[in-house]
């Protein structure tokens, strides 16, 4: 069965993947809709290899008769349009952070909650933040055995997390040090350019910045709300790739060899563990790539049943596009998308 599909914010990093990824990965379309906001009519997207679509403004676009929709907006932007879309028939799949703790949407990384999908009651599925998807699908497989009982982790964020804007400051402040120009700063609070930032979203009462706060309540919500997350947020000159160095502490004992046993058998994850000069993935190396990698797998001995392990992705795909097309993906193939159609047409 094919379906009709729209990507809203498909001028963003994000809703460009989600088309290039769409493509890629052959998703059965009867047809496809490139969705932005008012100013972005009638420019052109690509989708393939040789296809282009004119992109449609949110503000009027009729939603009726669309299976899926893949949503990358602003927060505010889409939790006004996906009540609508949801409402006229389609199911949401939204990369923003609105829905995500709503205890009525579903917040889903198909290799560890897949079945959350079924509890869509009001026809939103959530994407969860980037930085937490890397870090669910490597602890899932060591949750399995072991049980995660405390994560601390410390991120190292590319500026694509920020958007398109972002990585042009870094491009420009780059070019400023090197001719001797004078730097400015607009997306960020501080220089980038050869610097780090450990400021991410918001600061909140606790002293911690919001996308902290999301890496640990979201990770409650899809893996066990029995962890507990200590995170510290970090932005880094890097254009694509984010990467974790994760120290978790687990209930039960776990070897090493176990551990990585466990995390190569897992759906999503790739193994490059060598205790060489570049035995390791780098941020550099993953821009492009599908899974998330593990690197630097060993004992932490400074708490019982502890391990400490290196998580890199590309956060553009898997930690954003491509999470949301493994959801289209499990909806298309367990005929849940008409199966929510036939309870909303009862409903309404």
């Amino acid at each position: 069965m094919a379906y009709r599909v729209a990507v809203v914010g498909a001028t963003g990093n994000v809703g460009r993947e989600m088309l290039n990824i769409l493509a890629e990965r052959e998703f059965p379309i009867s047809r496809l809709h490139a969705i932005a906001s008012s100013r972005s009519i009638g420019v052109e997207v690509s989708f393939g290899e040789e296809q282009t679509l004119k992109v449609e403004s949110l503000d009027t676009f009729d939603f009726k008769g669309v299976d899926l929709v893949l949503s990358s907006p602003g927060s505010k932007v889409a939790g006004e349009f996906a009540p609508r879309a949801a409402r006229a028939g389609a199911l949401v799949i939204d990369n923003s952070s609105f829905w995500r703790m709503d205890p009525e949407v579903p917040l889903v990384v198909p290799e560890v909650n897949p079945g959350a999908v079924a509890g869509a009651r009001k026809g939103i599925i959530a994407n969860p933040n980037c930085s937490t998807i890397q870090l669910v699908v490597a602890l899932k497989p060591l949750h399995e055995i072991a049980r995660a009982r405390r994560v601390v982790v410390a991120t190292y964020q590319s500026v694509s997390g920020a958007g398109r804007d972002a990585m042009d400051e870094l491009f420009t402040q780059t070019r400023a040090v090197y001719v001797n120009d004078p730097l400015t700063k607009e997306r960020f609070t501080k220089e980038i350019a050869f610097n780090v930032i450990p400021h991410i979203d918001v600061f909140m009462e606790d002293g911690a910045t919001k996308e902290e706060w999301k890496m640990a309540a979201e990770t409650r919500k899809i893996l066990d709300p029995g962890i507990t997350v200590m995170a510290t947020c970090v932005r880094v000159p890097v254009f694509i790739g984010h990467a974790e160095a994760v120290h978790a502490e687990f209930e039960n004992s776990i070897a090493v060899e176990t551990a990585r046993a466990a995390l190569r058998k897992a759906p999503g994850v790739s193994v490059v563990d060598h205790r060489v000069d570049e035995g390791y993935v780098t941020p550099k190396e993953a821009a492009g790539e599908d899974p998330v990698y593990v690197s630097r797998l060993r004992r932490d001995p400074t708490v019982a049943n502890g391990l400490a392990f290196w998580v890199v992705a590309d956060n553009l795909r898997k930690g954003a596009a491509l999470n949301a097309v493994q959801i289209a993906e499990l909806l298309a193939k367990d005929g849940l998308g008409d199966r929510r159609h036939a309870d909303r047409a009862a409903v309404h």
